[in-house]
């Protein structure tokens, strides 16, 4: 079943002002786990988990910046 606009505004606040921020967090606190790798090797990652949490939530974000569909006028 197809998130209403509604409903795929709200989840696109949750994640961008809640999910997203922890996100951050734990991937920071992941990679101080290990040894600090080479500058560009960091920089790759960081840039890989920059992008993939974008698949996922494709769905959510599709639309938003539209105008409602469902509204009359």
């Amino acid at each position: 079943m197809a998130m209403s606009y509604k409903a795929r505004r709200r989840w696109s606040l949750v994640v961008l002002l809640v999910a997203l921020p922890l996100y951050i967090v734990v991937a920071l606190n992941v990679i101080q786990l290990f040894d600090r790798p080479p500058f560009w090797v960091e920089l790759l990652v960081y840039v890989g988990l920059g992008v993939i949490w974008v698949f996922p939530l494709k769905a959510v974000f599709k639309g938003v910046g539209q105008a409602d569909p469902d509204a009359e006028g």
